[in-house]
């Protein structure tokens, strides 16, 4: 149980960390912010993996495609958080 919360806060990380660096303009997000937005990305690649291949994960957790997915939920997340948070730091 620990390695499974250990792998997900180090994927989360990474993924979080390569949808920064994708999106353009500049995001301030804190590491756990990061974090965090991996981790959910992760999440919503996992799902959208198996809505459009209908496959779960019987060859382990980590995996290459799962990373691929993690990031591009990630990516998905961010975009998402900028838009709707963006929007109260432009205010101020």
């Amino acid at each position: 149980m620990i390695g499974l919360i250990i792998s997900l806060i180090v994927i989360g990380l990474i993924a979080g960390a390569i949808a920064r660096l994708v999106v353009p303009g500049k995001q301030d997000l804190s590491i756990p912010m990061t974090i965090l937005i991996g981790i959910i990305g992760s999440f919503i690649g996992g799902f959208l993996g198996y809505l459009i291949f209908h496959k779960d994960s019987h060859n382990g957790f980590f995996q290459p495609s799962g990373i691929i997915g993690s990031i591009i939920g990630a990516i998905i997340v961010l975009l998402i958080w900028l838009k709707v948070g963006g929007r109260s730091s432009l205010r101020s």
